[in-house]
């Protein structure tokens, strides 16, 4: 399984004691396909979906947040 996560922050101090930091933040930051093994493709022959993927984990995702620290 490849995956890959990353943070980029950015510190911002409003006076000596008090800061602000604002930070970006992504999941599987390149949306590679992550599936959960053996049932993530339907086996049963009878099925209309046979052979096809059913199940795979989170695509990429984004947070946003920004945190005040006194």
């Amino acid at each position: 399984m490849v995956n890959f996560d990353m943070a980029l922050p950015k510190n911002l101090p409003l006076t000596e004691s008090k800061a602000l930091q604002f930070r970006v933040e992504t999941f599987n930051t390149f949306n590679h396909a992550r599936f959960f093994g053996a049932t993530s493709v339907d086996g049963n022959i009878s099925d209309a979906t046979f052979g096809q993927v059913v199940n795979s984990m989170s695509p990429r995702l984004l947070q946003v947040a920004m945190r005040f620290s006194f």
